[in-house]
């Protein structure tokens, strides 16, 4: 169990070292973000926690942004990575910030009251 919770330890600590700021032209990115079964939180230092609820299961991902392709960026440790397609970067919307990542409308700070 100890040895365990050290190997944890480490792992956590690998991962939190991967992590680079954003970029000062992608700042915008960060923050919390839900739709209906969906939550993406990007952090400033450049950690990505998503969840995502469908009929079919879950998947989660917690791990570093390792770069940005256009709009698009990359979450991963390593060889292990995927790829979030960003279709409308972060933008205000009659006040409220928005951004389409994998074809989900998603609202910054949970405006939209709803929960993943």
């Amino acid at each position: 169990m100890r040895a365990s919770r050290i190997a944890a330890f480490f792992l956590v600590s690998l991962l939190m070292a991967c992590s680079e700021p954003l970029p000062a032209d992608k700042s915008t990115y960060a923050g919390d973000w839900r739709a209906q079964g969906v939550s993406l939180r990007i952090t400033q230092d450049g950690q990505v926690e998503y969840h995502r609820r469908t009929s079919g299961g879950s998947n989660s991902i917690n791990a570093p942004i390792q770069r940005f392709e256009g709009n698009n960026f990359v979450v991963g440790v390593g060889p292990f990575n995927t790829t979030f397609v960003v279709s409308q970067p972060p933008h205000l919307d009659d006040g409220v910030w928005k951004m389409t990542v994998d074809g989900v409308e998603l609202i910054r700070g949970g405006e939209s009251g709803t929960r993943a």
